[in-house]
């Protein structure tokens, strides 16, 4: 009898540790794979907007890859050249539109920026606080991104060092900023998305990695002149910071935007991992039943053939497919109702 009860707890704690260990491979991977779908639809949607705007007005702040060597330690110089951004009327970007092209080439990253940052946008990749400029523009522009999950695009901000490049293109030109300053500040402290009276970026990411109790921010000054506001975008920014939750100067005094989520109802979660369990339970049912029906058609002595024990298993390949698509979206509903998405 107790070695029944040690066997059935072995086997519940060797199930809970693999379904932990699937999810921490989902949270880590699985959700990679949804971001780089995501970027594959908001390059090619990006490009298309590109290919709109007449190509002969497209001008830029400053050669993105344009720099001269120096001594270690020293800053590198960034040729600059005197020209008028894109001032024809442009199209004002709707929440979850792509924006811009964020290049770091001190650390690999290349990516779409999404209008939005929201859970649901930043798991599409980089997101901009709407109620910041746009990349190029006047002023303190805000971005947000995952260190940890959904991509992980801002992995390594914090080995951005002073005078790397941090390079945005836009519909209104390429505009090249250059890193200042690395801090470490609080959720609360909202006033780093304000403005300080300088053109510069501001790169938002959880710290440390794999935790959310605080901030990495990496601040880069706007080399060259800045690009205009578009048409109605003033309005369209006053409108984002009245808009609830999903705004990070929102009542509750928090950077967060959809960094640490947002309240989401449990049921799903709930439903798709009874869901999950039972697939499993009626294929381990199926598996177990074939299983003595084969054994009991066997003549005593004899062992089932190969390929009787092989049809045990059917049940397995069928169920386990299909088991397995449940838990990812069980895993997916589950991630939501986390304290933090990283």
């Amino acid at each position: 009898m107790l070695s029944k009860v040690l066997g059935a707890v072995g086997r519940t704690l060797i199930t809970a540790g693999t379904l932990i260990l699937l999810f921490v491979a989902y949270q880590l991977w699985g959700t990679g794979l949804q971001e780089a779908k995501s970027q594959k639809v908001l390059s090619k949607d990006f490009e298309e907007q590109l290919a709109s705007i007449d190509q002969t007005a497209t001008t830029t702040t400053a050669p993105p890859t344009t720099t001269t060597s120096t001594p270690e330690g020293t800053t590198p110089t960034i040729a600059v050249t005197k020209v008028e951004p894109v001032t024809q009327n442009l199209p004002l970007p709707a929440e979850g539109d792509p924006i811009a092209k964020i290049e770091i080439p001190s650390i690999g990253v290349n990516r779409t920026v999404v209008s939005g940052v929201a859970l649901s946008q930043l798991k599409r990749g980089p997101g901009h606080y709407a109620e910041t400029p746009l990349p190029g523009q006047k002023g303190n522009v805000a971005i947000a991104g995952h260190r940890t999950t959904y991509g992980q695009p801002f992995h390594n901000i914090d080995k951005v060092k002073k005078g790397d490049q941090i390079i945005f293109k836009t519909m209104q030109g390429t505009f090249v900023y250059e890193a200042t300053d690395t801090l470490i500040v609080k959720p609360s402290q909202v006033e780093i998305l304000e403005d300080k009276g300088d053109n510069r970026v501001t790169l938002i990411a959880c710290h440390p990695k794999y935790s959310a109790k605080e901030r990495i921010i990496v601040v880069g000054k706007l080399v060259g002149k800045p690009a205009p506001m578009l048409t109605g975008q003033a309005e369209a920014r006053d409108k984002a910071r009245e808009k609830g939750h999903d705004d990070a100067l929102a009542e509750g005094e928090s950077i967060d935007g959809g960094l640490s989520g947002t309240a989401v109802s449990k049921w799903p979660a709930v439903l798709w991992g009874l869901a999950a369990a039972a697939i499993w339970f009626v294929t381990w049912i199926i598996q177990t039943l074939l299983r003595r029906r084969i054994r009991s058609q066997t003549p005593e002595g004899e062992r089932p053939s190969g390929g009787q024990r092989l049809l045990t298993w059917t049940p397995y390949l069928v169920g386990v497919p299909v088991f397995l698509v449940a838990l990812y979206v069980f895993f997916e509903n589950f991630g939501r109702l986390l304290p933090g998405n990283y």
